[in-house]
């Protein structure tokens, strides 16, 4: 279990989103972008809009399970991206780097870049935008849903 939760709003993952493809732009012009299922495929649709790329390819690794992780499994390849020579991968986050250098090695020619950067993983891509701990599991809008939260007072006993 994590000791720390980082809660990223809808809002805040389209402008870090946005702070990658600022970043990516310059580095361009890109043949396409593969998004790393399933965390990078909201981030690399907000990239691809900005960077104005309209050939996306995905690429499927399953390594979680909740917060459990295991040995990174490639379910679908991304074929049409070939060795990655001038594209793009986008991932949502870099946790300790395993599923970066996976899909790194099946296209050793792209460029991989993430929102957010853990250090453990920080040296497998090659952008990123934001550093967090190694102990934070980051709540992305897409896991989470807002909900009524009882005031603390009401939490407390009496006393």
């Amino acid at each position: 279990m994590a000791q720390h939760y980082y809660t990223v709003t809808w809002d805040q993952l389209h402008r870090d989103a946005k702070a990658l493809a600022w970043r990516l732009h310059a580095l361009g012009p890109w043949t396409g972008i593969v998004a790393i299922t399933r965390g990078g495929l909201i981030p690399a649709a907000i990239v691809a809009r900005e960077l104005e790329c309209r050939l996306i390819e995905s690429v499927s690794v399953v390594t979680y399970d909740e917060e459990q992780r295991g040995e990174p499994v490639v379910t679908k390849p991304p074929v049409a991206a070939g060795d990655g020579a001038g594209w793009l991968i986008i991932d949502d986050l870099v946790d300790s780097g395993s599923t970066a250098r996976l899909v790194h090695g099946l296209l050793p020619k792209a460029h991989l870049a993430t929102i957010y950067a853990k250090p453990a993983g920080k040296p497998a891509v090659d952008t990123f935008v934001t550093e967090v701990s190694q102990d934070t599991w980051i709540l992305f809008p897409w896991d989470t849903e807002p909900q009524f939260v009882a005031p603390l007072a009401r939490a407390r006993g009496p006393e």
